[in-house]
């Protein structure tokens, strides 16, 4: 039985895997929202790299995971955030200033909070890692 919430279910799922010594994970089903936010993951390297595998169904994500994950999880209820209004968002989820990356969905794709920040727009706030 599939959960409600497949990103939250990914990401519940990559830091259950981090937390045993897992080297690899699937993720599945696949969706766009879950590979956006794996190269978010990837690109402030949290983990090695991701394959998406079609299966005929919705599709897997095969990622390699590195140990570099402390904490991963979807934030429920999506939050807006304002382009100057990272900070707030940082305190609540992350455990330290500039430690760690909040993922938010734009309407330029989505990103980690930095590069929002530096671009200077909002979205909302999906997930975060650290």
């Amino acid at each position: 039985m599939a959960g409600n919430d497949p990103l939250s279910d990914a990401l519940a799922g990559l830091d259950n895997a981090e937390d045993v010594g897992h080297l690899e994970y699937t993720v599945q089903p696949a969706s766009n929202i879950i590979g956006s936010t794996l190269e978010v993951l990837y690109d402030n390297g949290y983990v090695d790299g991701f394959e998406f595998v079609d299966d005929g169904r919705a599709g897997t994500f095969e990622v390699e995971l590195k140990g570099a994950i402390n904490e991963c999880g979807a934030v429920k209820p999506r939050y807006s955030v304002a382009a100057d209004g990272y900070e707030k968002w940082e305190k609540r989820f992350l455990p330290a200033r500039d430690y760690g990356a909040l993922i938010v969905t734009t309407s330029h794709g989505v990103m980690s909070h930095y590069e929002a920040r530096e671009e200077g727009i909002g979205g909302q706030v999906i997930a975060y890692v650290y």
